[in-house]
């Protein structure tokens, strides 16, 4: 879809419709292909869209009233963000990343600051308590900075605490950090990061999905976790109480099927209960140095000299490398496996824990499996 003026204010208009988020709008687009075929098109057509019902088009109808409304306060917006040196891309523009594309309600809009590269699509994310312990101040620097040494973008929120030192520590080594933040992009918050939100605009891209001077208020916190996570394959946990921003971001990333690291903490400190209890449910992986995930993740492996040596494919019989021979990064149902190698799905099973024991097969959650 063309990103221009008039398809970028329908996008707008279509967002400030009640119920009308990213998956709807999504579906409309691949519909209609643009807004402007969109707001061209009758009731009924609109009305036999995909999850689409009566009420909702007629909400979108009524909707079409207010567009040159919302092309004026855009105009006003394009003029702010171009002096700020900042602009908006959507979901159709190559620069989105592609893996923000794979989420569930990815952000339709998004406001950048700085430079989006492909290299960042070899990512981590870190996140971790506003509060950090001396030791959580010292994992959080050693893992970014060693990420980055690697040649790893390193993602978080530039809040107070783990966050602003994950950035800091990526910038000391020159390498690429981008911040997904809460607020307008005109907006620092923390107030006292104004240098940090320079300096990763300089080396990275800050990211917003909320329009211009929007506050920081509680409520975009979550929507700015879900993008936090779904920037990376993996997101890496560094102290965190049971209930907190991190947790959230935690649970995002396993929602969208990527994999979560933790860092194991005191047992006595509540500042690493939340850490604590992701390893301990099996919903992160334990992680004591920087290869632990690069091997996980499969990134970055020719730079390292210490990293474990793959597990080549030995030992396996007949059935164990048919089945082996349909799985991939990708996650794959054991319905789908068992059609594909032609074995039932309970033998089928029996096998993809024999493979998950070897090391080679990971399953994760409604049984689904891919390469380790």
């Amino acid at each position: 879809m063309q990103n221009n003026f008039e398809n970028l204010a329908g996008l707008k208009l279509l967002l400030s419709v009640d119920r009308i988020g990213p998956s709807r709008i999504l579906k409309l687009m691949a519909r209609f292909g643009n807004t402007e075929t969109l707001f061209n098109s009758t009731f009924k057509d609109i009305a036999s869209t995909d999850s689409i019902n009566t009420g909702l088009a007629e909400s979108i109808i009524n909707s079409f009233s207010k567009l040159d409304q919302v092309k004026q306060k855009l105009e006003s917006e394009l003029k702010e963000l171009n002096r700020l040196n900042s602009r908006i891309i959507t979901f159709w523009d190559d620069e989105y990343p592609e893996n923000l594309k794979k989420i569930y309600f990815p952000p339709i809009i998004l406001y950048i600051k700085g430079e989006l590269l492909k290299i960042d699509k070899n990512c981590i994310s870190i996140v971790g308590t506003r509060k950090p312990s001396d030791y959580g101040k010292i994992q959080a620097s050693r893992f970014s900075e060693q990420l980055a040494s690697k040649g790893l973008t390193i993602v978080s929120g530039m809040a107070r605490g783990i966050d602003s030192i994950a950035h800091h520590s990526a910038l000391r080594k020159g390498g690429r950090t981008i911040a997904v933040i809460g607020s307008g992009i005109n907006v620092i918050y923390p107030p006292e990061n104004k240098k940090l939100f320079e300096e990763i605009s300089e080396n990275g891209a800050i990211i917003s999905e909320f329009e211009l001077s929007t506050k920081p208020d509680a409520p975009n916190f979550p929507r700015r976790n879900r993008i936090i996570s779904g920037l990376s394959p993996g997101t890496l946990i560094i102290e965190t109480k049971l209930i907190g921003g991190a947790m959230q971001t935690a649970s995002h990333a396993l929602d969208q099927n990527r994999e979560v690291f933790a860092v194991p903490g005191n047992i006595d400190s509540k500042h690493s209960a939340g850490t604590n209890a992701l390893i301990q449910k099996g919903e992160a992986k334990l992680v004591t140095n920087v290869d632990d995930i690069l091997v996980e993740l499969n990134l970055g492996l020719e730079n390292s000299g210490q990293l474990k040596e793959k597990q080549k494919y030995v030992n396996l019989n007949m059935f164990e490398q048919s089945v082996l021979t349909t799985l991939s990064n990708n996650p794959k149902h054991i319905d789908d496996v068992a059609d594909e190698s032609g074995i039932t799905a309970p033998e089928c099973l029996v096998y993809l824990l024999n493979l998950e024991l070897k090391g080679m097969v990971r399953q994760l959650p409604g049984k689904n499996f891919v390469l380790s």
